[in-house]
């Protein structure tokens, strides 16, 4: 095990004893960078007619969602702060109910970075064809894009360097 996964137990474990039991359907999924944890819960489908249609479906759902929110902020609030002065990260928090997943107030963190003449025209181009409002938002537009269109080869990425922190605490002693 690495040191990411003992702490991702940590996690797992410290939130599933401290968030009340019957907040979520099933454990919820706690992820982490450096700079946040995040946690969303899976919340149980809204009972519907049989009848309904996805217009029905989707409001339901989302309403299930907004309630959940609205009446457990100050519980997560405490729990948030609770959290961020034992493991020194924020919190942020999220749910999904069916097919809808919504992410409450997240972390935006600033990443700083030196471009050339070419990454900057690629920035500018997204600028001037209205997709970005600015070179910040542009970089992070590109960012989700890689993220959505090679998850896979992240994923495999991620996997690699699992196996190089393995070989390195195997190693000699420095």
């Amino acid at each position: 095990m690495n040191e990411n996964s003992d702490f991702q137990e940590h996690l797992v474990g410290w939130f599933a004893g401290r968030l009340p039991g019957d907040w979520f359907a099933a454990p919820p999924d706690v992820q982490f960078d450096r700079d946040e944890i995040l946690v969303i819960g899976s919340l149980s489908e809204p009972e519907l007619p049989a009848d309904a249609g996805p217009e029905t479906r989707k409001a339901a759902l989302q309403a299930r969602i907004q309630g959940f929110r609205e009446d457990t902020r100050g519980q997560r609030m405490r729990v948030a702060d609770e959290a961020e002065r034992r493991f020194g990260r924020k919190v942020s928090w999220g749910a999904t109910c069916g097919d809808h997943r919504v992410l409450f107030t997240t972390v935006a963190t600033p990443a700083m970075t030196r471009l050339r003449m070419p990454e900057r025209t690629v920035l500018d181009t997204l600028i001037d064809a209205g997709v970005a409002r600015s070179r910040s938002h542009a970089l992070a537009w590109c960012v989700r894009l890689v993220a959505e269109k090679q998850e896979e080869w992240l994923a495999d990425l991620r996997q690699a360097l699992e196996s190089v922190e393995a070989v390195r605490r195997e190693g000699p002693d420095a």
